[in-house]
Formats: structure tokens, sequence, C-alpha cells
């Protein structure tokens, strides 16, 4: 099925497919918690990817987007054999200090979504780990990537 007719959240996700092996499988035959982090970190480095930004920018910049919090939904168990379209948005920037990224997990045989995630980071120097802002490449193209503004255009009826 193509990407555009599942049930995506928002409009225009970063995608990628996620086959499910018996490697990503916990004691009750489901994909474990932990398997679902590690597809969303790399989902959300390949985002990063995509957009431009390296970890050699990140280094270069002494500069890193951490995770603060997670906020992890379950909504249907997965299986082997199972593929996963993996979705991500930007959702929020301040351009400051921090940005939120959205999470979808929708299997194509069922067409349900089965998981999803809020994750909050936060910027931070490499070298000390204490907060700081986030320097001008990551407010260009984070913040250009960011879905919030057409968010707030689709809540108030204007698009």
């Amino acid at each position: 099925m193509p990407e555009s007719l599942l049930p995506w959240r928002y409009q225009s996700p970063f995608i990628k497919s996620w086959q499910i092996d018996a490697s990503h499988l916990d004691h009750y035959n489901h994909v474990n918690n932990v398997a679902y982090l590690t597809q969303v970190e790399a989902l959300a480095w390949a985002h990063s990817n995509s957009l431009g930004l390296q970890f050699s920018d990140y280094q270069s910049l002494n500069r890193a987007m951490v995770i603060k919090r997670h906020e992890l939904d379950y909504h249907l168990p997965s299986h082997e054999g199972d593929n996963l379209q993996c979705a991500t948005w930007i959702v929020s920037c301040d351009n400051k200090l921090t940005l939120k990224r959205h999470f979808q997990f929708i299997c194509e045989r069922r067409q349900k979504t089965v998981f999803e995630a809020l994750t909050t980071f936060v910027c931070v120097s490499l070298d000390s780990g204490a907060p700081k802002r986030l320097p001008e490449p990551f407010k260009e193209i984070y913040g250009n990537a960011c879905i919030e503004s057409s968010l707030q255009l689709q809540s108030t009826g204007e698009i």
C-alpha cells in the first residue's frame, strides 16, 4: 500500500520501513519495548541526517540534542513477520533549548497504528553536558522542518 494512504497523524511524514524478525521479540513473542526505542533512535537520526545534520555537525558545533523525556504508547502488539512503516515529525521547536518529535508506527498488514511516542529533546554542550542554546544551524534546519505552524493552522481551520 502506498505510504500516502496509511492513516498518518500528520501530513508529510519521514518514513522508514522496519521488518520485524525474531531478534526484536520478547518472551511474549511481541516486539520488545527496547526494540521500539532502538527504532525510535534510529529513525530520529535518519531524519536528522536527511535534513542535512550529521553527527559531525554536532561535534563541530559542540552541541547535541539529548532526550529529556519519552512518552510511549503501545496500541497493539507487533509480531515476527510484520512490516511496520515508521514515521517521525518535528512537532515543536522553541528555537531556544528544546524540540519535540512525534513517532508513529503503522503495521502494513493491519493498517493500524501499533506504537506512538512523543520525545522531548534538549540542546546541550557535547563537552560539558550542560544545557546550551540551539546553534543557528539547528534553529534553521530543525525549525524549518517543524510542523508546529501548520498544525496551528489546521486547528484554526485556516488550511
